[in-house]
């Protein structure tokens, strides 16, 4: 069986994306590799061995165009409230908190956030097939 180990994403300003996905997430750099033409960058969370890689290209000057196939990464909180109030008060602007039911039930509670290149991050609460 395949385990899933990371998910890459292009980003234009490495200082920029390290501190926001430092304060929203708490994700720090777990490995660095700088290349002549390009630097990949490996963050984790300390709850997971899942991580996020940020490849910096540099002489990139202008933003990435995410195509239409891009959705959003997703995260699980063991507190959403808390969670928002936290990023509220650190300047990220989450979106308000939804909730979605299925079948009569609560399915899933979640709000989105933006990463400095645009990239959406749901961050759900860890409940039902989240947790």
């Amino acid at each position: 069986m395949a385990k899933p180990i990371h998910s890459m994403i292009r980003v234009l300003d490495e200082a920029r994306s390290l501190d926001f996905y430092r304060r929203s997430l708490g994700m720090a750099v777990k490995d660095r590799y700088e290349f002549e033409s390009f630097v990949l960058v490996y963050l984790r969370a300390p709850e997971s061995d899942f991580e996020l890689e940020l490849t910096v290209n540099k002489g990139q000057a202008t933003p990435y165009d995410r195509g239409n196939g891009y959705g959003h990464l997703a995260v699980a909180v063991d507190d959403l409230d808390a969670a928002h109030a936290r990023m509220t008060a650190e300047g990220i602007a989450p979106e308000p908190i939804k909730e979605f039911h299925r079948d009569g039930a609560l399915f899933a509670r979640f709000f989105f956030i933006t990463d400095p290149d645009g990239y959406r991050i749901e961050v759900l609460a860890a409940q039902g097939r989240f947790a």
